[in-house]
């Protein structure tokens, strides 16, 4: 199965995006996905709430939302972890905490892959997105948040909604080494992912 990548290699260069907080966004009609976040050793790190755009992305937020409810998303890593790009997470089959993740970025889920539904929305600080491989119809399960502007996904992936709440938890979830395109060892992970409507 190819790897659910954003970009090839390392075109990463976006700028740092290490602010307190982001202004002007605020929480939409969602539904939410509320994220608690873990270290490896299972140590709270805090949570992270997504408002998700079902009038722009129907599809892709209604996979998210049914993954979630069904306990999908609970202990999955986030797997790939960019510095000034994104944060990676959503592998249910081969991502999660304590097992072998080898292979995380590279599954989905026993349902079929989704055909994009891409938006006007543009990639900032806190955009979520849906991971795919090189066909532009194979978003599945993955989903990466960013951590600073990247508007050169604009157009290319399909964004799914919006960090509302828990900035300093999503900058704060363990970084990758940028030699093995943010692959991490011993990553944070999501305890328990729930949906708010």
């Amino acid at each position: 199965m190819q790897s659910k990548l954003l970009i090839p290699a390392l075109l990463l260069a976006a700028g740092a995006a290490h602010a307190e907080g982001l202004p002007g966004v605020s929480d939409g009609a969602g539904p939410n996905l509320v994220i608690e976040v873990a270290d490896s050793t299972g140590a709270a790190k805090g949570k992270i709430v997504l408002d998700l755009y079902a009038d722009k992305a129907p599809k892709h937020v209604e996979r998210l939302v049914s993954l979630a409810k069904s306990g999908s998303y609970d202990g999955v890593v986030f797997h790939r972890v960019i510095d000034g790009f994104m944060a990676q997470t959503g592998d249910v089959e081969f991502g999660k905490h304590g097992a072998d993740t080898a292979r995380a970025g590279m599954g989905g889920s026993s349902m079929p892959d989704l055909a994009a539904e891409f938006n006007d929305v543009s990639f900032q600080r806190g955009t979520v997105g849906m991971a795919r491989s090189q066909d532009p119809n194979s978003a599945n399960s993955q989903f990466f948040i960013d951590l600073a502007p990247a508007e050169f996904l604009d157009g290319q992936y399909t964004v799914v909604g919006q960090l509302v709440d828990g900035w300093d938890v999503l900058n704060a979830i363990k970084k990758g080494d940028p030699a093995a395109n943010g692959s991490v060892v011993e990553p944070d992970y999501m305890v328990k992912v729930t949906v708010e409507e």
